[in-house]
């Protein structure tokens, strides 16, 4: 018997068996019906005998890769992070010096609707929500920095800073 035939013969005993039929039907629809039985077994036995094959195979390699692990050795650097380096801190800050930055002064500020900004012109007095003499604001890149006072030196405008922001104000700002 061929291999097909066999599983052929194996499928309808277990059709068979799964309908509830008589032994004797099930010889009627196969001539060897006891050697469909020892086929059948005989695949089982060589699927669990493979299976198990493979189970041990996977079990020595998972035993060889636990035995080739090790545990990581690191060596504590906290002190070294911690101590200053020598020569070092102004060479640390070289690459922030060419950083541009936006500072602008302000006098202070208004809402204007648009009708009232087109109806300006030359001479036109715009008021500014700060009073004379109230130190001017000095902003970095929109966080404001620092205030002062305005001072014309060689008829240029300036501004003498009178108020540096501390960083806690500055980190208030942020939020």
């Amino acid at each position: 018997m061929t291999a097909d035939e066999l599983d052929q013969e194996a499928l309808a005993a277990q059709w068979a068996a799964s309908l509830g039929a008589d032994d004797d039907e099930v010889e009627g629809q196969s001539a060897g019906g006891a050697s469909s039985d020892e086929a059948l077994a005989a695949e089982w036995a060589a699927a669990l005998a493979a299976d198990e094959q493979a189970s041990v195979k996977k079990e020595k390699e998972q035993a060889t890769l636990a035995s080739q692990a090790k545990v990581a050795d690191f060596r504590d650097l906290t002190d070294e992070a911690k101590a200053p380096r020598q020569g070092s801190s102004n060479r640390e800050l070289d690459f922030i010096l060419d950083i541009p930055l936006d500072v602008s002064a302000e006098l202070g500020r208004t809402r204007l609707l648009i009708n009232e900004l087109l109806q300006l012109g030359q001479g036109s007095v715009v008021e500014l929500n700060k009073l004379a003499g109230e130190p001017l604001e000095v902003y970095v890149n929109g966080k404001m920095v620092a205030r002062g006072e305005a001072v014309v030196i060689n008829e240029k405008f300036g501004i003498r800073l009178t108020d540096i922001i501390s960083p806690m104000e500055r980190v208030k700002q942020l939020g």
